[in-house]
C-alpha cells in the first residue's frame, strides 16, 4: 500500500482521540451517539484498529467535522472553508479552526432560557477565553456570578467550576478560544496615549 496512505491512516487514531477529548466526551457517550462499540472506538484511537469508511462517517458526524478533516486529506486548492455548525447542550457551536490539538476557536450561539436556569457548574482540563459579540452572557465561575456585555471578555482555568449561558431573554453570541491546560491566550493592548496638558 502507498506509504502516504499508511501514514494518513495511522494519524487518524490520535486525531480522533484529540477531537473527543477537546469536546469532553467519553468513549461510552461517543459509542451511544455513533453505534460503534467502546472497544472498537478505543482500538481506533490507539491505532490497533484500521479505520474504515463505515466507521469514519458516523465519527465525523458526531464530532462535527468533515471526513477530509478526520483523515487530513491534502488541500484541493479551494480556499473556501466549509464550516459546519454543531448543536451541543442546546447551543450552536461553529468551529472556526480545523486542526486537532492546540488552541481551538469557536463561535457559540446560546439561546435564551424560557425560565430562569439554575447553573450546573462543570470542571474539565483546559483554559478558556470568551469574548461577547452580541447579547449578554452570564458567567458563573467558582463563587463569582458575572454578566458580560458585548465587547467584554473573560479568561479562566476550566478546572474552576464554571457555567455560562444567556443572561437575558435574547440569544448571546460569543467567540471562545479553548486550549488544553497550559495553553493560554494572551491579549496585549497598547496603552492609550494620555492627553497632553
Amino acid at each position: 500500500m502507498d506509504d502516504n496512505l499508511d501514514h494518513a491512516l495511522e494519524a487518524v487514531g490520535p486525531r480522533l482521540r484529540a477531537l473527543r477529548r477537546q469536546r469532553g466526551t467519553t468513549l461510552a457517550e461517543l459509542s451511544t451517539r455513533t453505534g460503534i462499540s467502546v472497544s472498537t472506538l478505543s482500538r481506533l484511537e490507539s491505532g490497533s484498529r484500521r479505520p474504515t469508511l463505515e466507521l469514519l462517517l458516523p465519527l465525523a458526524k458526531a464530532h462535527g467535522v468533515t471526513l477530509d478533516e478526520l483523515v487530513d486529506a491534502p488541500p484541493t486548492g479551494d480556499p473556501r472553508i466549509h464550516l459546519r455548525p454543531v448543536s451541543m447542550h442546546g447551543m450552536t457551536m461553529l468551529p472556526l479552526t480545523r486542526r486537532a490539538g492546540g488552541i481551538q476557536a469557536y463561535k457559540l450561539v446560546i439561546p435564551p432560557s424560557s425560565s430562569p436556569q439554575e447553573p450546573e457548574l462543570q470542571t474539565h482540563d483546559g483554559y478558556d477565553w470568551v469574548y461577547v459579540l452580541n447579547g449578554r452572557l452570564r458567567l458563573v465561575l467558582g463563587e463569582h456570578d458575572l454578566e458580560l456585555a458585548p465587547g467584554e471578555a473573560a479568561e479562566f482555568d476550566t478546572r474552576v467550576p464554571h457555567w455560562f449561558g444567556a443572561a437575558a431573554a435574547e440569544p448571546v453570541e460569543i467567540l471562545s478560544l479553548f486550549g488544553r491546560q497550559g495553553e493560554r491566550t494572551h491579549l496585549r493592548a497598547r496603552p492609550s496615549t494620555a492627553p497632553s496638558g
